[in-house]
């Protein structure tokens, strides 16, 4: 099979599981059958394509001209970036779809489910064409495909107006960011003649300094609001959690990546040679988003919400490597740079595989317990062991703790980090020592959050009458965790092989042509850095906590408890029978760490009484303390953004006067300043 052919059964399996959906629209089951058939028959097409072109080394490049458009081609330019991009795709999305046939059982006789396959199967060809474009307005026509398809989703449960608006939030962001994208590519079509990306690359040396900086800019804003960088995230905590769960995953592990692939297509490939400044603007964004993403996350206790946070947090370490690649760029480090680049190509792997892993997870928690509110959760680990343990392995691994994949990549960021460090002037070494620090900040932040999100919900004592009929997740569900749980491990095990390979697709850019090796994976499972600047073995790591295992076990068990016998028996508790209302809560958990942050996170607390008697201000009966938080990017930009588009709008419809010579009037202004300004 050619590659031409792989891509386009690839493409087409999708649409007819969309198309074909629809036809079923009045059956919940055969609708049901016919889109996860195509969604997980697409997915296998993808990673075998993918993976083929990854071994081939070839580029597939495509285009055909649309008569009567000439501004507009079916152009398709597939190198190693866009085939590690689809690799990615396809394997969250068969995850996501063998997942998805037992999970959307609870939407039947509720919702449409043709509409939900229609929608589903779009938004995948959608991201994946993302990836494959090479003509700006073929790439609008399928970003706005994603977006419009993910919005549906969002909305699909429609009968929460919650998921509504948040459905329109992100309808409204997502759009704005469009704006900012096309304003990008008209500032390169006017100086480079062509919409096509790789003539905009042959010409981008005629691109003046100043339109450079502003696509710079624009392009950051539109691929940041999809990427979900602070200040513009504000659409991702409330998008995420209001889709259905397998879409949540696709959403948080794959969609938001589009907008890290055009920066590196475009920062990176497109208009070389760029200023150091944007290297370090990249780098001090992705800070911010990493430790505020993950303070955020930290005061949730909407279980989605919580996991929504924690992605604008490892986009943020992303931006640290993407940066660190642009920044030892433009300074004519190209080792430098190509060790920063596969950092953030392998944390979007990672993060693809354990942030699908979470979601999925708390899919199926919450499917058990109806509810997305951790206070309502607790013992769950009696009930749902095996969703329990896949959730601990993604909470291990998002934590960065060996030997599971997050924390290899988040290694390697620091050692791009620590290089930047060591030769950069001042001013960039300064720029580095504090994204370091805030890696670092981060990641303890992050491990306390999972100690928290794990606790709450699997450990102690069942705080509500649903989880104690909460059974096991379905054997299709647990099939789709299981397998990322072990993917996460695997991928932290053989690290060294995946860094080394992801340095080849890293080398398919141009900036990267003819670099020498700068890792080296020995037979040992290590990796081994250039001139032996610092190593690591995921192998070693494996057998190192094997061994801590088998220790921790044996001395337990054969040690400290060889003598004794054991008795179960009440607790003395003072007199006071103990209930699961008297466990530490995840607000109680996380209280300490807010006030520290007050005055980023700025709490306000709100206390509800009931009393025994309303005349009687002295015998309380119960006493509720909540504990909310205000985004302050919200309160100090868009509140005001908002009052001043409003402002400003009632204003200006009073031009809208019904007057038919007014209108006119208006009309031939215009052509007199057209006219003007075309002589």
């Amino acid at each position: 099979m050619t590659p031409e052919i792989g891509f386009a059964s690839l493409i087409s399996l999708f649409i007819v599981g969309a198309i074909g959906s629809l036809f079923f629209r009045n059956n919940d089951k055969l609708a049901n059958r016919w889109q996860s058939f195509f969604a997980i028959t697409g997915s296998l097409t993808g990673i075998f394509f993918s993976i083929s072109q990854l071994i081939s080394g070839k580029i597939l490049a495509f285009a055909f001209a649309i008569p009567g458009f000439p501004l507009l081609s079916l152009s398709l330019y597939i190198d190693a970036i866009s085939a590690f991009f689809i690799f990615i795709i396809s394997l969250i999305a068969l995850m996501c779809s063998i997942y998805g046939i037992d999970y959307i059982k609870h939407y039947y006789g509720k919702y449409d489910l043709g509409a939900l396959g229609f929608f589903f199967n779009a938004f995948i060809v959608g991201i994946i064409l993302v990836v494959s474009a090479s003509n700006a307005i073929f790439f609008l026509i399928a970003w706005e495909t994603m977006s419009f398809a993910s919005y549906f989703l969002v909305i699909y449960d429609h009968h929460d107006k919650e998921n509504v608006k948040a459905g329109f939030l992100y309808l409204i962001m997502t759009q704005v960011g469009t704006v900012f994208i096309m304003g990008a590519f008209l500032l390169m079509y006017k100086y480079t003649g062509s919409f096509d990306f790789r003539t905009i690359q042959a010409n981008a040396g005629l691109i003046p300094v100043l339109a450079k900086n502003l696509i710079f800019v624009f392009a950051l804003t539109g691929f940041g609001i999809k990427a979900g960088i602070i200040p513009l995230h504000i659409w991702l905590p409330a998008a995420h959690p209001a889709a259905p769960s397998h879409v949540s995953a696709i959403m948080s592990g794959v969609m938001i990546k589009s907008g890290i692939f055009m920066m590196i297509r475009v920062f990176l490939d497109l208009i070389q040679p760029a200023p150091t400044w944007w290297g370090l603007t990249i780098i001090t964004i992705g800070a911010i988003s990493s430790l505020l993403g993950v303070l955020y996350a930290l005061t949730e206790h909407d279980i989605k919400r919580l996991l929504a946070y924690h992605s604008i947090e490892n986009i943020g370490i992303i931006l640290l490597g993407v940066g660190s690649a642009l920044t030892f760029s433009s300074l004519n480090m190209p080792g430098l740079a190509l060790i920063s680049l596969v950092a953030a190509l392998f944390h979007t792997l990672n993060h693809a595989t354990f942030k699908s892993l979470l979601f999925l997870s708390a899919g199926s928690v919450i499917n058990q317990t109806h509810t997305r509110n951790m206070e309502e959760f607790g013992g769950l680990i009696k009930f749902m062991p095996q969703t329990a343990l896949f959730f601990l392995i993604g909470s291990m691994a998002i934590s960065a703790l060996p030997p599971f994949n997050g924390f290899f990549s988040e290694w390697l960021t620091y050692q791009a980090l620590f290089q930047g460090i060591a030769v950069l002037s001042p001013i960039g070494k300064g720029i580095f020592m504090l994204a370091a620090g805030s890696l670092a900040f981060t990641g303890g932040l992050a491990l306390a959050c999972f100690v928290k999100a794990f606790g709450v919900t699997f450990l102690a004592r069942p705080r509500s009458e649903e989880v104690e009929h909460a059974k096991e997740s379905s054997f299709l569900m647990r099939l789709g965790m299981g397998t990322l749980a072990t993917l996460s491990l695997l991928f932290g095990i053989f690290s060294g092989y995946l860094i080394t390979a992801m340095e080849n697709i890293g080398k398919s850019l141009a900036v990267f042509k003819n670099m020498p090796a700068i890792t080296e994976a020995s037979t040992g499972q290590g990796l081994v850095l250039k001139n032996n600047f610092s190593s690591v073995s995921g192998f070693a790591f494996f057998v190192l906590f094997l061994i801590v295992m088998a220790l921790v076990y044996y001395v337990t068990k054969h040690l400290i408890y060889k003598e004794q016998k054991i008795v179960t028996g009440t607790t003395w508790d003072c007199g006071c029978d103990l209930g699961p209302r008297m466990e530490i809560t995840a607000t109680g958990f996380s209280r300490s760490i807010i006030l520290i942050f007050k005055k980023i996170l700025q709490p306000s607390i709100e206390h509800e009484i009931e009393y025994v008697t309303t005349d009687n201000p002295y015998t309380p009966k119960s006493k509720t303390v909540i504990l909310g938080i205000n985004d302050i990017h919200y309160s100090y930009i868009y509140q005001p953004l908002q009052a001043i588009i409003k402002k400003s709008s009632s204003y200006v419809k009073k031009i809208q006067s019904g007057n038919v010579n007014t209108y006119i009037a208006y009309i031939f202004i215009a052509l007199v300043v057209t006219l003007f300004l075309a002589l």
